[in-house]
């Protein structure tokens, strides 16, 4: 069974479709190099759900940090609340809170907004170098079969 899957597997794990077709002409068809093309779209796929994963797992890192601090600074506004004093000062010192607090959440939001985009700009710049490339390979094939 080891030598079915050595002889249908190529060396990266996936089918290789030359292997069945290796002795299979066709005219005007190069399998190789439709092969190696199609190997290069694997590549940038994974590359590119790589660097997705990577932006994934930085927006969830950095939610975690925003959240430990959230709940450093609810703590730190709990205990300020405890001590005594002037109601209207308290009030004072609730509205500056409510308006950090939401200064902070607007930041937080756009720099998450931020970070994600990165990612997916990355992502989508392995798939468009990609494509282009492909073009590219296709438009070189058909100008050596005309010519």
């Amino acid at each position: 069974m080891a030598k079915t899957s050595e002889k249908t597997n190529g060396s990266n794990g996936f089918f290789d479709i030359t292997r069945p077709f290796g002795d299979f002409q066709l005219p005007g068809v190069n399998v190789e190099a439709i092969a190696a093309s199609q190997r290069k779209n694997l590549e940038a796929l994974t590359q590119a759900n790589q660097l997705v994963l990577e932006g994934f797992r930085a927006v969830a890192q950095r939610q975690a940090a925003i959240v430990q601090q959230a709940w450093q600074d609810a703590s730190a506004v709990l205990q300020a609340w405890t001590q005594p004093g002037a109601p209207q000062d308290r009030l004072a010192s609730n509205a500056v809170v409510a308006k950090q607090t939401f200064e902070k959440g607007v930041a937080h939001a756009r720099e998450l907004g931020e970070l994600a985009a990165k990612a997916n700009a990355e992502a989508f710049g392995v798939i468009s170098k990609r494509v282009t490339e492909s073009l590219d390979e296709i438009r070189d094939f058909t100008h050596k079969n005309v010519a």
